[in-house]
């Protein structure tokens, strides 16, 4: 390419980045089975919990990728395959994914409620999957969605000197982004990045004045009178309470003078 060709702030670059050879997504669900939880004991009284003590309907979980060797890529195998009337030759991928349940238990109203965690179970599940992925190339596996929802449970009462277990089949839902990539080094023309510009911090607020009142004050509204041109003004007067008063002697007998009249 000649340089000559470029123009603006653009410059000829060379980068590493990674070319995706192939990517899915793939979703799946399964069933686990754990059994043999014992019930912990209540943090809150320090006695052990039985299986009276948990609300067994609102029993949950969450799943999570295992700390050690979360998705391990075991092999991969050529495959052919006839794809609009072509033969391609792809892999046959070989995961195993490795993760943990924990269960979780509520306890019932009389013990204060709470949700308190009765233990965690390791678990693994191997996949297939057909990708472009030939010798060389990386296979990244992420998950985009990962949760479970307890579908069944039972609760064993154990002995007086045995502790209750608990036994739950947990229904795991995997969404996850399936890619084979490989290390390349790109030429190309583009603009260097720059800085973004500087947001202004907002000026200070104007001070402010309380609400007044006029219903109250001022005291002086101007009103527009009828048939008139010019404002005039009213003042609210105070309503005062009705005087009951008794009749003077002297009302007593101008009334009886008029009577007899």
């Amino acid at each position: 390419m000649s340089l000559e060709k470029l123009t603006g702030g653009q410059e000829l670059l060379c980068i590493n980045t990674e070319k995706v050879y192939d990517w899915i997504l793939n979703e799946t669900t399964f069933d686990l089975t754990v059994d043999g939880l014992e019930l912990p004991i209540n943090t809150v009284t320090g006695a052990q919990l039985e299986c009276d003590d948990i609300d067994q309907t609102a029993v949950t979980c969450t799943v999570t990728p295992a700390e050690i060797d979360p998705i391990v890529i075991l092999d991969r195998e050529d495959q052919e395959f006839r794809i609009d009337g072509e033969e391609v030759t792809l892999q046959l991928i070989n995961i195993r994914k490795n993760f943990d349940v924990t269960v979780f238990v509520p306890l019932i109203a009389e013990l204060g409620g709470g949700t308190i965690e009765v233990g965690s179970a390791s678990f693994t599940r191997c996949e297939q999957v057909i990708l472009c992925a030939p010798d060389g190339t990386d296979i990244d596996v992420s998950y985009t969605d990962l949760d479970c929802f307890v579908c069944a449970v039972n609760c064993d009462t154990g002995s007086t000197t045995e502790i209750d277990e608990l036994n739950v089949t947990v229904s795991v839902r995997l969404c996850q982004s399936i890619q084979s990539t490989f290390e390349v080094t790109l030429e190309l023309v583009a603009d260097f990045c720059q800085p973004r510009d500087t947001l202004p911090f907002p000026p200070c607020p104007a001070p402010t004045m309380p609400a007044q009142c006029p219903v109250v004050f001022p005291n002086s509204v101007p009103t527009e009178p009828e048939n008139s041109d010019e404002k005039s003004y009213f003042k609210p007067e105070l309503i005062q309470p009705t005087d009951i008063s008794i009749e003077s002697d002297e009302q007593e007998e101008v009334n009886e003078q008029e009577g007899e009249e």
